[in-house]
């Protein structure tokens, strides 16, 4: 079965799971729970940073989602739903933080093109990967974890929970172009940040 074909099934299953559970069954959103509540505090988790928060936002997160089923469309996957509660949890949260944001514009064309070329990330021919695999992964993860908050949760939805831009900007509430805008800001800095470390291991091996 290929990947296309699996989430169909796993989107079908979620929402056979989610119309029991508006029904009043609470076994079915248990499943649910069991399914997505470690895919929910991984992701609070790399937004908030602090994992002493983590646990008691990924249960408010589950609590809204309890609270808010009976609002659920099946228009959009379930997951997509439930990761929106989650940003907006944590944003929430980080606000109280007074945590700052901000907004810069980028040419679509710039977007599409880094999105080609995410080679820190998914390029395995680069010169990066000769670098020990520890030295590079926490160079990559520092530099994510300096960003922009609104740039930081982007970027990780797509780069390490695998969303589409499509569902990026049903999760995070804002127009693709915005998401595409985003990612290709937050790539460029993560790269500007270990291009040294890049060049540095060019120059040793020339």
């Amino acid at each position: 079965m290929d990947e296309g074909a699996s989430q169909s099934v796993s989107h079908n299953a979620d929402l056979i799971l989610v119309r029991r559970a508006q029904k009043g069954d609470i076994r079915a959103f248990d499943l649910l729970v069991f399914k997505y509540q470690n895919k929910v505090a991984a992701l609070i988790s790399r937004l908030v940073g602090d994992p002493h928060e983590v646990q008691d936002l990924t249960q408010e997160t589950l609590i809204k989602a309890y609270r808010g089923l009976a609002s659920f469309r099946s228009d959009s996957a379930f997951y997509t739903w439930l990761y929106r509660i989650a940003v907006n949890t944590a944003k929430n949260h980080l606000t109280t933080q007074q945590a700052r944001y901000y907004r810069q514009g980028v040419s679509l064309d710039q977007a599409e093109q880094l999105d080609q070329d995410s080679h820190w990330l998914q390029d395995e021919t680069t010169p990066e990967n000769s670098l020990s695999g520890q030295r590079l992964n926490s160079a990559i993860h520092q530099a994510i974890k300096e960003l922009p908050d609104e740039l930081r949760m982007t970027l990780q939805l797509r780069e390490f929970d695998g969303l589409s831009y499509e569902e990026i900007s049903t999760v995070l509430e804002s127009p693709v172009g915005t998401i595409r805008s985003r990612i290709f800001r937050a790539r460029e800095a993560v790269d500007k940040k270990i291009r040294p470390l890049m060049m540095n291991t060019v120059q040793m091996k020339a």
